[in-house]
């Protein structure tokens, strides 16, 4: 061996680390947005007005398969939203009374929308923070549709295995 040759040392080979999972990465998705988990899912809006009774509720969420229904009135504006959620602390407080009672004495007046141009970790983090898996979207006063925490993974889902994909191909050549 030459005198002049040096293994290779540890330093030698430092290079830049990267952090696959963060929350910038796991939730950047090209600036993905509110309106962009809409367009994938569709607009359909499943709405009831505030002098149904809860029966007539229950009945529309279990045939549709869904968790929450829009509350608006005649005019077409939204004046809230009533959750799976709501109807089983009503069950709970008036067992037995519940189902006759009106959408308008058990839903949840404050709603918190969200814009279609909103970034999708925003909306996340004000879902999990504000502990609702429901979030209408809206705009200029319309009601364009609404996106749960379900959406939002599955959107992130689709995302993460195109991306594998992408690297297969890569790889692969």
């Amino acid at each position: 061996m030459p005198t002049s040759y040096q293994a290779p040392m540890r330093k030698d080979q430092a290079k830049a680390r990267t952090h696959s999972q963060s929350e910038e990465t796991n939730m950047q998705s090209e600036n993905a947005t509110v309106g962009d988990v809409l367009r994938g899912k569709g607009s359909e809006v499943f709405t009831i007005t505030p002098d149904a009774t809860l029966h007539n509720a229950v009945e529309i969420l279990r045939d549709r398969g869904i968790g929450a229904l829009m509350v608006s009135n005649d005019a077409g504006q939204l004046c809230g939203i009533l959750s799976e959620r709501d109807i089983v602390r009503k069950l709970a407080d008036t067992p037995g009374q519940t189902l006759p009672q009106l959408v308008k004495d058990v839903m949840t007046e404050k709603v918190e929308t969200a814009t279609p141009d909103e970034p999708l970790v925003a909306a996340l983090k004000r879902m999990t923070a504000g502990r609702f898996r429901h979030l209408p979207v809206a705009s200029e006063g319309e009601l364009l549709g609404m996106v749960t925490i379900g959406d939002v993974i599955n959107h992130r889902l689709t995302e993460v295995e195109h991306e594998a994909l992408q690297l297969k191909q890569l790889i692969v050549g």
